[in-house]
């Protein structure tokens, strides 16, 4: 069986917490890291579709929003 440090738990612990949708705040928090700029540096692989999700958001609320004139103001 491989040998596991501590360190390498702590770092499956918070990339699993990222990929699951965790917030990179609460994350970071809990790692004791001084800024979310730091865990999501670290942790930017864990994060791949977090770009995509954005302009998907982005997209529906431009799809589903109207225009002034569209409602007749």
């Amino acid at each position: 069986m491989p040998k596991i440090r501590l360190h390498d738990l702590r770092h499956t612990h918070a990339t699993l917490l990222l990929w699951a949708g965790a917030n990179a705040k609460v994350v970071s928090e809990g790692l004791g890291h001084s800024s979310v700029a730091f865990t999501r540096d670290t942790y930017a692989h864990a994060m791949p579709g977090q770009q995509a999700d954005a302009a998907a958001a982005v997209a529906r609320l431009v799809d589903g929003a109207k225009c002034p004139s569209e409602n007749g103001e």
